[in-house]
C-alpha cells in the first residue's frame, strides 16, 4: 500500500509545529489558559505518548505474537469503530474530548526541547509507516492500545494517528492565540 499520503501529512504537521512554536520559550510552551487546559507542550507530549502506544502492537503483529480479539474479525465492526474514532479526532475541534488516562500528557512542566523530541518522534513514526506496507496490504486489524474491544485496520490506525495530530496542532494554535491575547490585552 502506498503510504505517501500519510508521510506528506506527517511532514507538514511537523513543519507547522516547528514554524508555529519553535521560537517559543519553555515558559510560553507550558502556558495554560486555566488549570484544566492543556499547554502547547502538553499537546505535543500527548501526541508522542499516544502514537508510541501503537509501536508495541505493531511489533507484536510483525512477530506473529499478536492476537486480535474476536470482534476484530468482523469487518463491519472494524469499519464502525474506525469511522467513530476518526470522526472524533477531526481537526475542526467542534467537540471537546477527554483522553484515556493512558494517554494523558505530563502534568509537570515540559522542557523546551519537546519540539525537538516531537521531530525525532515524527521521523520514527514516518519510518514505522513506511515499513508497514506489507501489513497494510494484508489488511491487518488491531485493537486500540487504550481498549482491546475497539478494533480497526492498521490503515485506519495510521489515518487516525495523522488526523489526531492535525487536531492537536489546531488545539496548540488555539492555546497560542489565547496566550497572545493574555499578554497583549
Amino acid at each position: 500500500m502506498d503510504t505517501r499520503h500519510w508521510i506528506t501529512r506527517i511532514d507538514r504537521i511537523t513543519e507547522d509545529f516547528k514554524n508555529d512554536f519553535g521560537s517559543l520559550t519553555a515558559e510560553q510552551l507550558n502556558w495554560k489558559q486555566h488549570a484544566n487546559a492543556w499547554s502547547i507542550a502538553q499537546n505535543v507530549h500527548h501526541l508522542i505518548v499516544i502514537n508510541e502506544t501503537y509501536y508495541p502492537v505493531i511489533r507484536e503483529i510483525r512477530a506473529n505474537t499478536y492476537s486480535v480479539p474476536w470482534i476484530g474479525k468482523i469487518g463491519f465492526m472494524r469499519r464502525f469503530f474506525a469511522r467513530v474514532i476518526l470522526n472524533s479526532v477531526q481537526p475542526d475541534r467542534k467537540r471537546k474530548m477527554k483522553t484515556f488516562p493512558l494517554w494523558e500528557p505530563s502534568a509537570s512542566a515540559i522542557g523546551a526541547d519537546i519540539l525537538r523530541k516531537f521531530e525525532e518522534h515524527q521521523a520514527s513514526l514516518r519510518k514505522l509507516i513506511n515499513e508497514s506496507s506489507d501489513l497494510l496490504d494484508k489488511g491487518v486489524a488491531l485493537s486500540s492500545p487504550a481498549n482491546k474491544n475497539i478494533v480497526y485496520t492498521l490503515a485506519d490506525a495510521f489515518e487516525i494517528i495523522v488526523t489526531h495530530e492535525a487536531r492537536h496542532l489546531e488545539q496548540a494554535r488555539e492555546v497560542y492565540r489565547a496566550y497572545q491575547k493574555s499578554v497583549y490585552h
